[in-house]
């Protein structure tokens, strides 16, 4: 039988040694404190020291330094948020809106959780900086419905910035009016993309718009909104603290500052580590996360959240940023490292995720709606051992059929697991449907049949 489980924990660590740079963490750098969450401990720590320094700037250049940063978002995209920031139309006369995601649904990844539980004050400096940035008065912290408990720690967070003036009218006596409001979603994994976050604020169902326009033109209430991830808002206040030079350099070229990583799977030590992105895979892997499980041996790595594709272990040595990983083949996403030994059984991997991409599929684009069902139910069949040879071709026409042919990357999404197995581990289905079972190591399924005796 094929090991199914992902033991996942939260622990954070810096994890900058040897010939990378040595630094201490910053983003979790007091998140196993008592009582880190409060605007007390918050302010012995330099909180709200970036807003203040914020306001006494211009929004544009708030916007020029974010750029000069080299911060990208990190919801998964890696566009340029300075950039973003800029694109909001500054023409219109209807108000502007930042829109936090906090809608963390990507498998494998766990980071804002943490930033939110932690250090929520972090994320408020920065959506009132951001705000700042933009024009913008109000902002919207859309959190996924299930993390309920830390909606409270986010409500009281932001109770306390109000009633200490760092939010609400007048902002330091600078005339900056700033609202930070909490919307709890409803558990939908589509709303995670940005479109669908805003219908789903408006009160609609969480489906994707047609693009363009782009929301920074046309969102939020058919205002111009920017919407950035719960990672990426906690960096501004580091930047604006310290200056856009000093976050450029923590990170290589176009990629700056500190990044977290949710390392899970058969890993010695799952959790979410901050590094700087010049580190590589294999570095994160091995030395922030103890390498795989004893005895084992390493057979493929899901970099960047369950959407992306693998890297094998001769391509790990690349670097873990943006343009590191697409180089090598695959997308940081997310950055939730999903590490596989060779217990893992890729069909029962790929028929794992179809079951999940099929159920959250919101519904609106024919291809992405019937055909995750299809990909579900051939590949249920394969791992059942009732598979046919032609199963194979017919799950890669299928996928033809869905990949860039949805209104939003859920359909790219979805399909990325059925064709990086294929590619990878052709070999595997073809043992299923050969064998009519899952076919693991020898020398693994004689030790399990072991220990069951």
């Amino acid at each position: 039988m094929c090991t199914k489980g992902i033991h996942v924990v939260f622990f954070v660590s810096s994890c900058f040694r040897g010939p990378v740079m040595i630094m201490e963490p910053l983003l979790t750098k007091y998140v196993r404190e008592p009582n880190c969450f409060t605007l007390d401990f918050y302010l012995k720590h330099e909180g709200y020291e970036g807003l203040k320094k914020a306001l006494a700037l211009t929004p544009d250049q708030v916007v020029e330094m974010v750029k000069a940063s080299g911060l990208r978002g990190r919801g998964g995209a890696g566009f340029p948020t300075g950039m973003k920031w800029q694109f909001v139309d500054k023409r219109s006369p209807n108000p502007r809106y930042i829109a936090c995601n906090a809608d963390e649904s990507e498998p494998g990844t766990f980071k804002d959780h943490l930033l939110m539980e932690r250090n929520p004050h972090l994320l408020i400096e920065g959506c009132a900086i951001a705000c700042h940035a933009i024009g913008a008065r109000v902002a919207y912290v859309y959190i996924r419905g299930e993390f309920f408990h830390v909606q409270r720690v986010l409500e009281r967070a932001i109770d306390e910035a109000y009633r200490a003036g760092f939010l609400g009218r007048n902002v330091f006596g600078s005339g900056f009016d700033c609202d930070v409001y909490i919307h709890r979603g409803a558990g939908a994994y589509e709303a995670g993309e940005e479109t669908a976050l805003l219908e789903s604020l408006e009160g609609k169902r969480a489906q994707p718009r047609n693009k363009p326009p782009f929301p920074a033109v046309i969102g939020l209430y058919n205002c111009p909104t920017a919407v950035n991830n719960v990672e990426t808002l906690a960096n501004v206040p580091l930047i604006l603290r310290n200056g856009a030079e000093w976050f450029a350099a923590l990170g290589p070229e176009k990629n700056g500052g500190p990044k977290l990583f949710c390392i899970s799977g058969h890993v010695k030590r799952p959790g979410v580590y901050e590094a700087s992105m010049t580190m590589t895979l294999r570095e994160l892997i091995e030395g922030c996360a103890g390498g795989v499980r004893e005895g084992r041996t390493l057979k493929a790595v899901i970099p960047g959240g369950s959407s992306v594709p693998m890297l094998m272990p001769d391509q790990l040595d690349a670097q873990a940023s943006f343009d590191g990983v697409q180089k090598a083949g695959s997308l940081l996403g997310s950055a939730g490292l999903i590490v596989l030994d060779d217990t893992a059984c890729m069909v029962w991997l790929a028929e794992n995720l179809l079951h999940f991409y099929r159920h959250e599929s919101c519904g609106k684009c024919t291809p992405c709606r019937e055909g995750t069902d299809w990909l579900h139910k051939i590949l249920r069949r394969i791992e059942r051992g009732e598979g046919h040879m032609r199963d194979l071709d017919l799950l890669s026409s299928i996928s033809g059929s869905i990949g860039g042919k949805t209104l939003c990357a859920f359909g790219d999404a979805a399909i990325t697991p059925v064709l990086t197995t294929l590619k990878h581990f052709r070999h595997e289905y073809e043992a299923h449907i050969r064998e009519g079972r899952c076919t693991l190591p020898a020398s693994w399924r004689a030790r399990h049949a072991a220990g069951a005796r």
